[in-house]
């Protein structure tokens, strides 16, 4: 019986460092499809203190709701748009160039959108798991602890940590 926990700890545990591993990966080569010029002046919405904080300049605009104790966190860059809602647990969402990322948690659920250089990509997660989605320019990236994850046109990465679900498209 030792062994078979042994072997299935080890699993989740190797599961989970290439998990970490993919994602640093994909974030890096992400912030290389980021780089393009700058449109407007970086705008970062942040809940609480603010209720529902939404912010524009320029182009880029985010837009961050919170009910306690979550907390949402939305950045935005040239013409990007990030939006971050949370009701418990931790939304994240960061857009640049004409990428749009939409984050969403409930329960103590922990979520990451980036839609860097262009591209959509949407994340949800709820009941304590993490979901994480990486668009590049032209990707469009889909990760959700309830109906699971997808990747489409380039540059796409999607993860549902809490069933090992992946995806990566275009790269």
């Amino acid at each position: 019986m030792f062994a078979a926990f042994s072997s299935a700890r080890s699993s989740r545990v190797r599961r989970a460092a290439a998990a970490v591993a993919a994602t640093s990966a994909v974030l890096s080569f992400g912030a290389v499809l980021g780089t393009s010029t700058a449109v407007a002046a970086p705008v970062t919405c942040v809940s609480p203190p603010s209720a529902n904080d939404i912010r524009v300049d320029g182009t880029a605009s985010c837009g961050a709701k919170a009910t306690a104790p979550g907390v949402a966190r939305s950045d935005a860059s040239d013409s990007g748009t990030a939006v971050s809602v949370a009701d418990g647990g931790a939304a994240n969402a960061t857009a640049t160039g004409f990428g749009t990322a939409l984050s969403a948690v409930s329960g103590a659920g922990t979520s990451y959108a980036f839609a860097l250089g262009g591209g959509i990509s949407r994340s949800a997660a709820s009941n304590g798991g993490t979901a994480i989605a990486v668009a590049g320019y032209g990707g469009g990236a889909s990760a959700s602890t309830e109906t699971g994850v997808n990747c489409a046109g380039l540059n796409s990465f999607a993860l549902d940590l809490s069933t090992g679900r992946a995806c990566v498209a275009g790269f």
